[in-house]
């Protein structure tokens, strides 16, 4: 299995033809597995097929709660998909429109968009904007809404959605990336192993420190660190944030629980800088690069 990367000098130089359509970015390709390919959504159209299928996954298959208007219409829909970047997984073997081949969707906000349209989504539930306040000399990018149909959660499509939010954020020279990491349902005490594992072994400190807001703060804490087998932690994790923790991700400090979304909240921090050399090659750093 081989996965085609379009390196950091192609993207922003010229290789994957750039455009803006109604403020939103038109990147190219941004990777390939087989059949399937990443790449930023092109038009309106592209980006109501991707809330269908998160209404597909977040509501059908979840149980979120979401507006009546929006669930008439079977959209997961909120403002923040107006200034966002929606980054798309397509399976091209579909003999059928671009939208209709959507099979996963990850929506990317960046520091400078989300500064002139009201801030990040994620400062709804943690205390980002202190993180940011530390680093005024970073650019941050926020990723969210991620999900996948459930007969292509695999592990080639999340290394897919994985190598396009590297790609773009290479492409928009990103220092640090963090979004919401979601447990099934609203009860911590279930995730008690592996919120107790996360406590104990990946809360961000210092300068990269991050806690939910004081009003929804939930304890993390709730194993002695002599109880905790870390193997079977990690195995109790959703696939999403086992990932992040491989590729140098660190987790704020405290749990939000959403009732809308049946989710218990974690907050994920990843700066560049902490990816480890192994990811950046297996991901393409450098120009040209093909791994498998």
């Amino acid at each position: 299995m081989s996965i085609e990367l379009l390196d950091r000098v192609s993207l922003v130089d010229g290789g994957a033809q750039s455009a803006v359509v109604n403020g939103r970015t038109t990147e190219g390709l941004l990777g390939r597995i087989g059949n399937l390919e990443t790449r930023i959504a092109r038009n309106d159209r592209e980006i109501d097929a991707a809330q269908a299928v998160r209404y597909r996954v977040f509501v059908e298959e979840m149980g979120a709660q979401i507006p009546p208007e929006s669930a008439r219409r079977k959209r997961d829909i909120d403002a923040w998909d107006m200034v966002c970047d929606h980054l798309l997984v397509l399976d091209r073997s579909l003999d059928c429109d671009p939208e209709d081949q959507i099979v996963g969707t990850y929506r990317l906000l960046r520091h400078d968009v989300a500064r002139a349209n009201g801030g990040f989504y994620s400062a709804t539930e943690f205390d980002v904007d202190a993180l940011m306040a530390r680093h005024p000399e970073k650019r941050f990018m926020e990723l969210g809404r991620s999900c996948v149909l459930p007969e292509y959660r695999s592990k080639r499509t999340v290394e897919l959605l994985w190598q396009g939010c590297w790609a773009y954020a290479l492409t928009h020279r990103v220092d640090a990336m963090f979004g919401c990491g979601s447990f099934p349902g609203i009860r911590p005490e279930e995730h008690a192993l592996a919120l107790s594992f996360l406590y104990h072994n990946a809360v961000a400190r210092g300068e990269w420190a991050v806690r939910a807001l004081p009003e929804l703060y939930r304890e993390m804490d709730l194993m002695p660190v002599e109880a905790i087998n870390p193997r079977k932690a990690l195995a109790s994790m959703p696939p999403l944030i086992k990932g992040y923790l491989r590729v140098g991700a660190m987790i704020g400090e405290g749990a939000v629980v959403d009732h809308a979304f049946n989710t218990t909240d974690a907050l994920i921090v990843l700066p560049i800088s902490s990816i480890s050399e192994r990811y950046r090659n297996y991901y393409g750093a450098d120009a040209g690069r093909f791994a498998s």
